[in-house]
């Protein structure tokens, strides 16, 4: 792992253990059962949409950066509702 990848790795990995940890800790417990979806859905939701953003819409290059089939993409553009706008 690069250098900056690996600084921004272990940014991510403190926030996320911090955040996910004060989620639980204030957590009702009639979400058991669910948290694992609600994490990934409240990180990868954003995550999707940040990165079309930066692509102007461009479901292939936001595929290539993501890592991620552009077909898987769009079925999860559609799952989240998300408006995928090409900006001219």
């Amino acid at each position: 792992m690069k250098k900056d990848h690996k600084e921004v790795h272990n940014f991510l990995d403190k926030w996320l253990h911090k955040t996910v940890k004060q989620y639980v800790e204030k957590m009702d417990c009639q979400q058991n059962g669910h948290l694992h979806e609600l994490i990934l859905t409240g990180v990868e939701k954003p995550l999707l949409k940040i990165v079309l953003e930066a692509t102007n819409g461009n479901q292939t290059q936001a595929a290539t950066i993501l890592g991620i089939n552009r077909n898987t993409l769009r079925k999860k553009i559609q799952d989240y509702r998300i408006k995928c706008e090409t900006k001219t």
